[in-house]
């Protein structure tokens, strides 16, 4: 027995640990995602495979999903519309992650988080299970079966068992690549801050443009309307009765963008 098979016997005993439980399996549409589904298979548990859909897919990404009959969970906002209500995400303000990736659906989880991806994971990831708490306070135990894995790993496993990734994981002759990475389109948490991605898709530059533009409305809107409030009260009323007269920020900010004058328009839910 090689140390692959060692590993891939001691992830399958995580994942049996977790029978009964039927755990959400969180799929990225990714090769660890990959590896991690098949690994779930074959350990025999029931669990629930779900993509999290960003708007901000790779192309191709949603019909690999598909293709693997895992469940599609859509967002109730898209990027577009959460980087012009918040801003401009970046490696210290992930807003977008939030919104579209970073949230609770079951009280279990299964990842595919590796330590050999960055030095960040391996500082960060120490055992194979840890209790995840997201920004509203919800809950997930987290479990990653393939957490010791290395790419090395990775690649023997997809080439024995036959499994197919992504396309953006072959090369022109169709070998498999481990190192090649699987993310949101222009995300600036890529190592080229995803200017690849710019160059090749130019229509995201415009619509991130957009996105930035209506943000800066709202922060300048906002800005105002705490002045107002501070200065302006409602003379009809005696002063020992004088009452601050007070609006929706957020409904001034998206009225703002949606009058054509600006020449701007996004969708408010």
């Amino acid at each position: 027995m090689n140390a692959l098979d060692k590993k891939i016997q001691s992830s399958i005993r995580l994942l049996k640990a977790l029978d009964g439980l039927e755990p959400e399996l969180a799929y990225s549409g990714g090769k660890d995602s990959d590896v991690i589904l098949a690994l779930a298979q074959m350990s025999g548990i029931n669990f629930h495979p779900i993509y999290k859909m960003t708007t901000i897919d790779p192309p191709g990404t949603l019909t690999h999903v598909k293709s693997k009959g895992v469940e599609i969970h859509k967002p109730s906002i898209t990027f577009f519309e959460v980087i012009s209500k918040h801003g401009m995400p970046n490696s210290n303000y992930r807003v977008c992650c939030s919104y579209l990736k970073e949230y609770k659906i079951l009280d279990k989880a299964i990842l595919g988080i590796r330590q050999d991806e960055s030095t960040k994971r391996k500082k960060r990831y120490k055992e194979f299970s840890q209790c995840r708490v997201y920004e509203n306070k919800d809950r997930v135990e987290q479990f990653f079966p393939i957490l010791n894995w290395t790419n090395d790993d990775i690649s023997t496993f997809v080439n024995h068992f036959g499994i197919q990734c992504a396309p953006l994981y072959y090369d022109e002759n169709g070998h498999f690549d481990a190192t090649r990475r699987l993310g949101c389109m222009c995300c600036p948490l890529r190592a080229d801050k995803g200017l690849a991605h710019f160059k090749q898709y130019p229509k995201f530059v415009k619509l991130w443009i957009r996105g930035g533009a209506n943000s800066l409305i709202i922060i300048k809107i906002a800005k105002q309307q705490r002045n107002m409030e501070t200065h302006t009260t409602d003379s009809s009323l005696p002063c020992s009765a004088s009452r601050t007269k007070t609006t929706s920020t957020r409904q001034q900010a998206c009225l703002a963008i949606s009058t054509p004058s600006n020449g701007l328009k996004i969708t408010s839910r």
